[in-house]
């Protein structure tokens, strides 16, 4: 049926209406700055942890298992040879069934982070089955009270508790913590504050997969080695935790030719697959989970800053200077910047600004959670390994004080060891924990502590032993800075990080032919040489005069790619045809050569300007600026219902309906789009703002504005194309109708 075009004329409103509400998020971050942390925990890091610890529970598990629970110890005797009485069968049966239901639960929880089993089937089985598992452990725990004390043919002050026992209370401990903290997960996603997948990333499933790996491989050699060496199977397992933990103590260690033999490429293999889980934990810890974080301490710390130049009045600069704005004071307009493009500057130094203190405030702030995080595994360890080998060796607590450092710190002398089945166990349990906390600890260390003593070193030198130019006075008002906590010369508490003299001089020294060689890679632009040029210039002819002079000295792409640096000022108009696509092409190359930069790659504010030009944005026009709020408000969106078709009588009318609905949704959409549209670079859509690095913002918006170009230039081509059979077929037509005229 013919409807006179209608269709085309919606298809284009629908084009515009897209257009509009990608516009919403043209400059606008991602918004893992906008939620909690509290959230971003219970949806990464709690799932992350289960994942690991799970395992650790059952391999503890496992141990509570091949063991008797109970030693008989006569008074004077070496409870290293004290005989093991065998278990009640109740208690054996009870102990497997939990194992299993502990395994199930266990890979269900895996089946789900991979998306396997739906949400709502695996949660529930992973929660239910761990907290079954925790009680069951604990229950068979508190039976040491009472029954465990019947039917012994000793008196009960000369029963002990063997390892298998305490590998129990640890094993209920993990399950119950696993269990109580998928129990928020669960909760989070049910409320709907995230999704119910998880989504993982295979750095994280490696982790998880690297830990069940070295726990299945830590076990397996505790078996081989109990049988070649004629030990406990426990106490194997503590001479490889020891081993591989590259501790030493020297209280178990091979005594057979096949023992030793067999002990180094178990432990070579052993030692590298420890490293590798510790990358994990620290590439996650510091650099996905950093990103989270540090957006939201950006987020409170732009908040907090807004809100008080507001209350002191001091938002002018926030201010977008449009042509029917107010003037500003005397008393503001000499600190106040008069042009639009000066004042986004300004913010975007504000901006820089607040990065720089969250900065500075997110390290020192992780350096003191993982500094207490290893402290109080240091001293709460010291306490527990004290009471166990009390009765034993009879320890103080600066012994234990004294144990937990040179374990921490792998020192292993092995002057003072473990004899007790507590304390061993417990150190299996407590190594897992405190080694990779003082990894971290050391990773954090090495950007607060180090950096600080480096950066210190090197002013004291630039003011001492090796003075500069121009910079001394700038090192000393920093010290003094420093040293008043910002009371005297507050504006030098935060500086750039001081720059090596020396190095400095040698590479001025050098000779030219290495900055030859470097400009031809791409990097970042020098905006101080950029020369103005009209539009119009024809680079693909300036590019073919170019090949014409030869290739020798540079490449051809890397003399095109200078030809277009004259282009990158964002004051002046930009190419258009296919000139715009190979320059975007262009830019988009030098982008992508950031992303492989070993640290993110960070844009001044002039070449931020220069690519806002080049997806549509003009630096020095505020018509999509805003001011900065220091809370954003959620939108609500309207929802609009389609109307149906009555009958064949009145299509007509349906159709003008349409029609006009459709311009009715563009004009409300184009309303919504503009508030939407209009940012600050101290707001909460930001580019700044969020976990994505410049460089991938940048070219994600390079592509699609490329996309958009390449998308309109092949709708006018089919237009052309149309219009050229339209204008043919009508020329062939002509004659005929002047035939039948004269034939007339």
């Amino acid at each position: 049926m013919d409807d006179g075009g209608l269709g085309e004329v919606i298809d284009e409103e629908a084009e515009i209406v897209e257009a509009n509400v990608d516009q919403a998020r043209k400059f606008a971050n991602d918004d893992v700055h906008l939620t909690p942390s509290r959230w971003w925990f219970a949806s990464s890091a709690f799932p992350m942890v289960a994942g690991t610890l799970g395992p650790v529970a059952s391999a503890f598990s496992i141990c509570s298992l091949v063991s008797p629970w109970r030693q008989h110890l006569p008074p004077g005797g070496d409870i290293t040879d004290a005989p093991f009485v065998k278990d009640p069968p109740w208690l054996t049966i009870i102990n497997a069934i939990q194992l299993v239901i502990a395994v199930i639960s266990n890979m269900y929880l895996l089946l789900n982070m991979a998306r396997r089993v739906r949400f709502t089937i695996a949660q529930p089985i992973t929660i239910v089955g761990w907290y079954i598992s925790s009680i069951c452990l604990l229950s068979l725990s508190a039976t040491a009270s009472g029954p465990l004390l019947h039917g012994i043919p000793f008196p009960s002050s000369e029963l002990v508790w063997s390892q298998a026992y305490y590998y129990g209370i640890w094993s209920a401990i993990l399950y119950f913590i696993d269990a109580s903290i998928m129990v928020i997960t669960f909760y989070g996603a049910w409320s709907g504050h995230y999704s119910k997948d998880f989504m993982l990333t295979p750095s994280q499933r490696t982790l998880m997969l690297q830990t069940i790996m070295f726990l299945m491989y830590l076990l397996f050699g505790a078996l081989v080695f109990c049988n070649v060496e004629n030990w406990d199977y426990l106490d194997a397992v503590y001479w490889a935790d020891v081993t591989l933990f590259t501790v030493g103590f020297g209280d178990f260690h091979p005594d057979t030719t096949l023992g030793r033999a067999l002990m180094m490429p178990y432990a070579l293999v052993g030692i590298i697959s420890l490293g590798l889980v510790i990358g994990s934990i620290r590439s996650l810890v510091l650099d996905r989970g950093k990103r989270h974080v540090a957006a939201r301490i950006e987020e409170k710390k732009r908040r907090k800053m807004i809100r008080t130049m507001t209350k002191h009045g001091d938002d002018a600069i926030l201010q977008p200077i449009r042509e029917d704005s107010q003037p500003f004071s005397p008393t503001q307009a000499d600190n106040l910047p008069t042009t639009e493009f000066e004042r986004r500057k300004a913010e975007f130094a504000l901006m820089r600004q607040i990065q720089l203190q969250t900065s500075i405030r997110r390290r020192w702030m992780a350096m003191a959670i993982s500094a207490s995080s290893w402290i109080i595994l240091w001293l709460v360890g010291a306490v527990i390994f004290v009471e166990s080998e009390k009765p034993y060796q009879d320890w103080v607590y600066f012994d234990g004080f004294y144990f937990c450092f040179e374990s921490l710190t792998t020192i292993g002398y092995g002057d003072m060891t473990l004899v007790s089945p507590g304390g061993k166990s417990f150190f299996v349990f407590w190594s897992l924990l405190a080694l990779p906390t003082m990894t971290v600890l050391i990773s954090n260390a090495g950007d607060t502590v180090v950096k600080f003593v480096r950066d210190s070193t090197l002013r004291l030198g630039n003011v001492t032993i090796l003075p500069g130019e121009a910079r001394v006075s700038e090192d000393i008002r920093h010290i003094i800075s420093k040293v008043t906590c910002g009371k005297v010369f507050p504006d030098d508490l935060i500086s750039p990080v001081p720059q090596d003299r020396a190095s400095d001089t040698t590479t001025q020294r050098r000779p030219s032919a290495a900055a030859s060689e470097k400009s031809e890679e791409p990097g970042p632009y020098d905006f101080s040489r950029t020369q103005p040029i009209h539009p119009n210039t024809d680079i693909e002819a300036e590019a073919h005069s170019l090949a014409s002079r030869g290739r020798s000295g540079s490449t051809f792409t890397a003399r095109v790619r200078r030809s277009l640096s004259r282009l990158r000022d964002p004051f002046n108009d930009l190419p258009t045809g296919t000139d715009f696509h190979f320059l975007l092409i262009s830019e988009i190359q030098v982008v992508a050569s950031h992303l492989k930069e070993s640290t993110p790659h960070r844009y001044n504010f002039d070449q931020w300007a220069w690519y806002l030009k080049l997806i549509g944005e003009d630096e020095s026009k505020a018509e999509t600026h805003r001011q900065a709020r220091p809370k954003t408000k959620k939108n609500k969106h309207s929802k609009h219902h389609h109307r149906s078709h009555q009958n064949q009588s009145n299509q007509n009318e349906t159709d003008d309906h349409l029609v006009n609905d459709a311009h009715d949704e563009i004009h409300n959409t184009e309303g919504e789009a503009a508030e939407h549209t209009a940012w600050s670079w101290v707001g909460h859509q930001s580019p700044l703002m969020g976990s994505q690095q410049e460089s991938e913002w940048i070219l994600e918006r390079l592509m699609d504005r490329l996309r958009e170009c390449l998308s309109a230039e092949r709708r006018h081509q089919l237009k052309m194309a149309a219009r050229n059979v339209y204008e043919g077929h009508h020329i062939t037509d002509t004659p005929h109708a002047s035939s039948a005229d004269e034939d007339k």
